[in-house]
């Protein structure tokens, strides 16, 4: 009988960064990139979910699941490990879909990123994105950002998250996390409360609507830095995703604020490494320089990919660059380093291959 603290346990010990519960199936577990079913484990029954997902919410929120039919969520494991939890209904039963979530926040000099980014907590104002698809690494980059901050100074940060993930502890700075469904109903009503709150950094879980965008540039243009992610490949696709949110007739409006408060936008693709167990990040960097500004103002963002290759001295960087040094020093192999490139054809060149 599968029993839902062994499984947990066996995610952590196993070194998993994720596992999947699906009734009619043995529990699922995704190590370095690959997904492979748990050794000897039974298929999970409806009535096991259920159970499941009831032990770790509560009958509240389960109403609440039952009418949604998905709900996120975080749990912890007897002070082993936290998960952040999606459970969901697909074909009239209950998946699990569970991230493991480090207790301890990486330094930030230790996750391979290129070092512009450990300037850009010393911002004192702005708007600084951190995208990529599901699964980059983008929590941990934010995490151990605001870390680097709760290390070196006084700050006061709230934090907005869809679950909290990292446990955040106050050290030189005063950390507040906020849950929602927990601790605020929305992203955007934590936002507007937070600016009667004092921040200094706040932080979005993801600006994914036009409330909770507008709120996020308010907050950047009155002062506060704010750190958000986007589930987008690059700089330019941000920057046009965000003013796709605004109607018609407000984006050129949008245009001058977003030029205004944008401060960076890191774009992120994780990379299983081939020298040791483990995942290193790819980045392209934007740095919000005058010429950028002008692009984003102007509407002319197709011209921004040519200022980040030419903008290196400046702490720039392409995602393909990123990749080749990772190859370069023997951490990704050339074929997975192209298969993830936006130009694979130069990058294959390039490498010889």
């Amino acid at each position: 009988m599968l029993v839902l603290k062994k499984l947990l346990a066996e995610q952590i010990n196993s070194g998993a960064s994720d596992m999947h519960l699906i009734v009619g199936l043995p529990p699922l577990l995704r190590i370095h990139t690959c997904l492979r079913p748990l050794d000897g484990a039974d298929a999970l029954s409806q009535e096991q979910a259920l159970a499941f997902v009831r032990e770790m919410i509560g009958d509240e929120r389960m109403a609440r699941f039952n009418h949604d039919r998905d709900i996120d969520f975080s749990t912890a494991l007897d002070g082993q490990g936290r998960f952040r939890v999606n459970a969901h209904w697909q074909r009239d039963t209950i998946a699990m879909a569970f991230r493991a979530i480090s207790d301890n926040v990486p330094a930030l000099e230790s996750l391979n990123l290129p070092p512009a980014i450990s300037g850009l907590v010393d911002l004192p104002r702005g708007l600084v994105l951190v995208t990529g698809v599901t699964g980059s690494g983008k929590s941990t980059t934010l995490a151990s950002m605001i870390n680097a901050v709760n290390l070196t100074r006084a700050s006061h940060i709230i934090t907005l998250e869809d679950p909290v993930e990292y446990v955040l502890r106050s050290s030189k700075s005063v950390i507040e996390q906020r849950e929602l469904g927990s601790d605020v109903p929305t992203f955007a009503s934590g936002l507007r409360h937070a600016l009667r709150q004092d921040p200094d950094i706040i932080l979005v879980g993801e600006m994914r609507d036009l409330e909770t965008t507008s709120a996020a540039i308010s907050a950047a243009e009155t002062g506060h830095l704010v750190l958000s992610t986007l589930h987008t490949q690059n700089a330019s696709q941000t920057i046009e995703r965000i003013i796709d949110i605004y109607p018609a007739e407000q984006q050129n409006q949008v245009r001058a604020m977003l030029s205004n408060t944008l401060q960076a936008v890191i774009s992120q693709v994780l990379f299983a490494r081939k020298d040791k167990p483990g995942m290193v990040p790819a980045c392209e960097i934007m740095l919000c320089t005058p010429a950028v500004r002008n692009c984003i103002r102007e509407n002319r963002i197709h011209e921004i990919p040519n200022i980040i290759e030419t903008s290196k001295a400046l702490g720039m960087t392409t995602l393909d660059d990123s990749i080749k040094s990772l190859v370069i020093n023997g951490m990704v192999g050339k074929q997975d380093a192209i298969a993830h490139a936006a130009r694979p054809e130069a990058l294959a060149k390039t490498l010889g291959s």
